[in-house]
């Protein structure tokens, strides 16, 4: 299992509620299109996996 990972915000957080809202600042992304490595952590996963429709994920 690789210690990082890749993830993009590819679609917009208008419509989402504000505990995904939350969870895509906590991961580090603003607006559409930006990326941000992290560290592979079952915290980030799951803050991942929450909002998982939202992003484009790559190790």
């Amino acid at each position: 299992m690789s210690k990082t990972i890749t993830v993009k915000l590819k679609k917009s957080t208008i419509t989402c509620t504000e505990k995904q809202k939350a969870c895509v600042r906590g991961l580090g992304l603003r607006k559409t299109g930006t990326t941000k490595t992290l560290e592979n952590t079952p915290a980030v996963r799951g803050m991942i996996k929450k909002v998982i429709h939202l992003l484009e994920i790559s190790e």
